[in-house]
């Protein structure tokens, strides 16, 4: 990563710099959005912006920019950062405001905008036949009651996937009153008996936008899903489990605390899907050859 944007300007990460008095710092008072870009071409971009939007609007942030503006500064960022395959990260807070109070500036102030880049790893769909598929850990859901709103106020998920890290897995599926909410940092799916399924959206979980693309996926495809709540049993029985993100797509769980999934090896069904999402990215993004990530 060699430039940055911050507040209308392109920079070096070093010279990128706010106040301490930015809501973002205080408060964690600002909303974000991860978008992913294959050969420089982003990824679900609308759909990122409409989330964005949304969770601008439900803590009452004025959105800085026009879905437009936002394109041009993402692709701008690319090509700074020499294109290729690459997340983009946006940050907007409140702003700065002159003094510290847990109420919103009267007058506003100007929201505070930041995006940076980062590398984007092989995910395992890209590779589906040697994929070796990620262990998870179950634990209580500690977080707030808006995960909905895709908040830079992470505390919660950092705890949950650090207590995931020290047990020697990739991440924490996390249960709230007996049902599966979500994992710390991705949406999660089951497959049973042919049959997938997934936590319907709610303010429990955020709405993630590969979780919808792989719901597109399987209905385009004829595979079996079903909206529904997840028990905690139904997680511990099931013979796939899956894990999605913006930038890890959807991973194969094969080991659930110290359990087993199928037969430590992703499943048919996971495969088949993983399948269909590459030929979608592809299409999308104009990777044709299989290694276009290299």
């Amino acid at each position: 990563m060699t430039q940055v944007y911050l507040n209308g300007a392109f920079m070096a990460p070093a010279d990128a710099t706010i106040s301490p008095m930015d809501r973002g710092f205080l408060f964690a008072d600002g909303i974000y959005e991860v978008i992913p870009a294959y050969n420089g071409v982003l990824f679900r971009f609308e759909e990122h912006l409409i989330r964005l939007e949304r969770s601008l609007a439900e803590v009452d942030i004025r959105n800085p920019h026009s879905r437009a503006q936002w394109r041009e500064r993402c692709e701008q960022l690319l090509r700074a950062n020499g294109g290729g395959n690459l997340s983009v990260y946006l940050q907007v807070t409140r702003g700065a405001a002159e003094k510290r109070d847990h109420a919103f500036p009267s007058p506003a102030v100007t929201p505070t905008v930041f995006m940076m880049t980062n590398p984007i790893a092989i995910p395992a769909a890209d590779s589906p036949e040697t994929a070796v598929g990620a262990r998870a850990i179950t634990l209580d859901d500690i977080r707030w009651a808006r995960c909905d709103i895709k908040s830079v106020s992470l505390l919660p998920n950092s705890l949950l996937r650090q207590q995931a890290v020290a047990a020697g897995a990739s991440e924490a599926i996390l249960l709230r009153d007996g049902f599966v909410t979500e994992g710390s940092a991705s949406n999660v799916f089951i497959a049973k008996a042919g049959t997938i399924a997934t936590p319907p959206k709610s303010h429990a979980i955020l709405g993630g936008i590969t979780r919808d693309l792989v719901v597109e996926l399987c209905h385009q495809h004829g595979l079996a899903l079903e909206e529904r709540e997840i028990t905690e049993m139904q997680l511990r029985q099931a013979d796939e489990i899956w894990i999605t993100s913006s930038t890890k797509e959807v991973v194969p769980v094969i080991q659930l605390n110290n359990a087993i999934i199928g037969n430590a090896m992703p499943g048919p069904l996971w495969k088949a899907l993983a399948h269909h999402y590459v030929q979608h990215k592809r299409r999308l993004c104009g990777l044709d050859a299989p290694n276009a990530h290299d």
